[in-house]
């Protein structure tokens, strides 16, 4: 009997102080620097906005947060470094829609597993895309693009930065659900893209408010709709795609989002994503992100896992459509 207590009483204070271990070690987090590795170049949108949310987060924290930027080789330097780092919670890494769901089905080879190799924190931002043109071109709503398209198949042209990315994608979403047959054109650098969306060199092309942000605001291009539901409360002006006379459902967004190493304790996860939410619903950071036409996104991690298999399924079948591939 003696036996018995004396076992049960081992085992229970070693529950116990697991428990306790597992709950100081989320109350005590951070207790040093946390770093955020990003694939986004410096001073791009999402740099910018990173940079935002990690003075907020340290602010909130007593502790710094030092965004680690890597750009180049499709997000891959980016995305080995926050798989090789220690799942701490203090090393964490920036992925957009492209790298957790486009990337998959464009590489035969990709050196990370988006599911396998970690953990999901959060969301950063979200952001419609626009459909763009020249301001000096004939088509004044995607009606008319569209029928312009239907009418001499092959001939009408958009362009992309690069083959099987977001934009890419996202105008052969247009074109597969107008049922019409377009050009791809890439381009090697977004800006020598919507350079020759304002000359007429490409008919129209997928953009953001932070990519084609600066011509729009130069008078260079329009905006015919934007691809959501919904108008945007930035851009309230602009339609719909279904409401430029564009087919219905058509949905060209993306997101960026927040991970940690595979491995990273759920109390630390579930730390971080309080404090990034938190951060996120201040009316402040709101304000500043919506400069760059982006709308904060706050969402569990498990929320985040749905959307990233969710997009994951969405993104493989527009790749086979259009036969991208990135090998």
């Amino acid at each position: 009997m003696k036996q018995r207590f004396a076992v049960f009483l081992a085992a229970s204070l070693g529950l116990g102080l697991g428990l306790f271990t597992t709950q100081g070690w989320a109350q005590a987090f951070p207790n040093q620097a946390v770093r955020l590795i990003s694939p986004f170049p410096a001073g791009s949108g999402p740099d910018v906005v990173a940079r935002i949310v990690g003075e907020r987060l340290s602010a909130s924290w007593k502790q710094p947060v030092l965004v680690d930027t890597r750009p180049g080789a499709n997000g891959f330097l980016a995305m080995n470094a926050g798989k090789a780092a220690a799942p701490t919670g203090y090393d964490l890494v920036l992925a957009d829609v492209g790298h957790l769901s486009i990337s998959p089905s464009l590489f035969k080879k990709l050196p990370y597993d988006p599911k396998a190799d970690y953990a999901p924190v959060g969301g950063l931002y979200r952001l419609s895309f626009f459909v763009v043109v020249g301001t000096n071109s004939p088509y004044q709503s995607v009606k008319e693009l569209l029928a312009a398209a239907a009418a001499q198949p092959g001939k009408m042209t958009y362009g992309s930065n690069s083959v099987g990315g977001p934009l890419h994608l996202g105008a052969a979403q247009v074109e597969a659900a107008s049922n019409t047959k377009m050009v791809h054109v890439p381009f090697k650098e977004i800006s020598q893209l919507y350079i020759a969306v304002s000359t007429g060199e490409v008919d129209w092309a997928i953009g953001s408010l932070a990519s084609a942000g600066p011509l729009l605001k130069a008078g260079k291009v329009r905006l015919l709709a934007i691809g959501d539901n919904v108008r945007s409360s930035i851009m309230p002006n602009v339609p719909t795609i279904e409401e430029s006379g564009g087919p219905k459902n058509v949905t060209v967004r993306s997101w960026v989002s927040v991970l940690a190493p595979k491995g990273t304790p759920a109390a630390v996860v579930s730390t971080l994503n309080k404090s990034l939410n938190e951060v996120l619903a201040q009316p402040e950071v709101a304000e500043k992100l919506s400069g760059f036409g982006f709308v904060p996104y706050p969402i569990s991690p498990a929320a985040l896992t749905s959307l990233i298999d969710t997009e994951t399924v969405f993104y493989a079948d527009m790749v086979k459509r259009t036969g991208a591939s990135a090998d």
